[in-house]
C-alpha cells in the first residue's frame, strides 16, 4: 500500500512539473505572439506608407 502511495506521489509530482513547464511555455508563446503581432502591425504601416509614396510618384510622372 505504501509503495502504491509513493508511486502515486511520484506521478503527481511529475504531473505538476510538466504542468508548470507547459504553463511557462504557454506564457512565453503568448508573449511571442503579442510581439509578432506588434511587428506585423508596424510592417503593415510601413508598407502602406511606401505604397502611398509610390502612388504619389506615379501620379507625378507625365503621361
Amino acid at each position: 500500500m505504501i509503495d502504491q502511495i509513493d508511486a502515486l506521489e511520484g506521478k503527481l509530482a511529475l504531473l505538476l512539473e510538466r504542468y508548470k513547464a507547459l504553463r511557462d511555455e504557454n506564457n512565453r508563446l503568448r508573449q511571442q505572439a503579442v510581439a509578432m503581432e506588434n511587428s506585423n502591425k508596424q510592417l503593415s504601416e510601413r508598407l502602406n506608407e511606401a505604397r502611398g509614396r509610390l502612388e504619389s510618384l506615379f501620379n507625378k510622372i507625365p503621361d
